[in-house]
């Protein structure tokens, strides 16, 4: 029987890769994969058990700084304009759990390093059980409850809202990101960001960040109508933590009250976006002005330096957005699922590693999380 599903899950593989270099599905082609490993007996030690920190859990590897120098705004403001903007269609992802998936799908697709963005809403009962991943960087933001997670280290750890999960999968990771149940019964809401490893990173070794809400940095600006939590990065003087993730990004929450307005700064040549949380925002300024509902994804042209955003003086709500900015890397992308690596032998091989839990994948024979166990109950 293994080896029937592990044929039959390159077979997939092959017909799947034969029609695009970049495959952007998720965790459905593998459910047979991930149906076994959850019918195998728990053998976690409790002896490994620990609450994830402020610090990264996991080796370190080469800074990012060492591969790409500090990225630096151009003196000069030049603002994007738009390259497109679309509404996040909603759809069900992991188990009971809804998602507005915006890149990763046909309206955008190819936009390094960015490989995927969810707004995701759960509640308890629903999740994203038992999976593993290989060669990506995730970045969860959970905007309302909170979230337990787990994997096969050992790892366990809760973020709530505000805070958000620095997650660098490499070599290979299994986990389980699982809702936790509320008093008041409200959702889980949150952002997901899937973001591509450097070739010479692919394969380093796992690690984490939680950072809390109240490490982020926060700054007002227009009169204190732009609140901006200063997630990864910088602006208008104030700078995030160091060393979020590997690949350069910059993240910003960014609420604007009506008759406000934010220009900001971002690194020449990276590819940019906002994802619209909430109100109606005018992005652009002049004739390039836009404007922009909620759940809409807005991606920016590469040209310039400066991303323009205001809310109408009678406007009945601000407008609320998520702004992040990445390094482009010149790399070819071949994503299976949770594997993503740089060449159809490369996807092939973590088929096989994980298949047989060999080369990051030892721990994940016969593990089952905890939290994952909670769908059982």
């Amino acid at each position: 029987m293994k080896l029937f599903l592990f044929i039959l899950t390159i077979t997939i593989a092959l017909i799947s890769i034969a029609f695009s270099d970049t495959i952007l599905a998720r965790i459905g082609p593998l459910t047979d994969i991930l149906n076994r490993n959850n019918n195998q007996t728990a053998t976690t030690s409790s002896s490994n058990t620990q609450t994830t920190g402020t610090s990264f859990k996991g080796l370190p590897v080469i800074p990012p700084t060492e591969i790409y120098g500090e990225p630096k705004p151009e003196a000069m403001s030049v603002p994007r304009t738009i390259r497109k903007a679309f509404l996040a269609v909603q759809q069900s992802e992991g188990v009971g759990a809804k998602v507005r998936r915006s890149i990763g799908t046909p309206q955008l697709r190819n936009f390094s390093p960015f490989l995927m963005l969810d707004h995701f809403t759960s509640s308890p009962g629903s999740g994203f059980p038992d999976h593993p991943h290989r060669g990506q960087e995730t970045i969860t933001y959970l905007l309302s409850g909170a979230v337990d997670h787990e994997d096969f280290a050992g790892n366990k750890g809760t973020i709530e809202a505000g805070d958000l999960q620095f997650m660098t999968a490499g070599r290979g990771i299994m986990h389980a990101e699982m809702p936790r149940e509320l008093e008041d019964g409200d959702p889980v809401v949150g952002m997901q960001l899937w973001v591509d490893l450097p070739e010479k990173l692919k394969m380093c070794e796992p690690r984490y960040r939680d950072l809390r809400a109240s490490e982020i940095p926060q700054v007002k600006t227009d009169d204190g109508k732009v609140n901006i939590k200063v997630i990864s990065g910088q602006s208008h003087g104030v700078d995030s933590v160091k060393e979020l993730a590997y690949t350069p990004v910059w993240i910003f929450d960014i609420e604007v009250q009506p008759g406000g307005s934010i220009t900001q700064p971002l690194p020449a040549g990276w590819n940019a976006f906002a994802y619209t949380l909430g109100g109606t925002t005018n992005f652009g300024s002049g004739e390039e002005k836009t404007e922009i509902g909620q759940y809409h994804n807005v991606v920016f042209e590469q040209a310039g330096d400066t991303v323009t955003a205001a809310v109408d003086a009678d406007a009945k709500e601000p407008g609320h957005f998520y702004l992040v900015a990445g390094l482009p890397l010149d790399q070819k992308v071949v994503q299976y699922g949770p594997f993503v690596l740089n060449s159809q032998d490369q996807v092939y091989e973590a088929l096989r590693d994980y298949q047989n839990h060999q080369n990051g994948f030892e721990r994940a024979k016969g593990w089952q999380s905890e939290i994952g166990k909670r769908m059982m109950q």
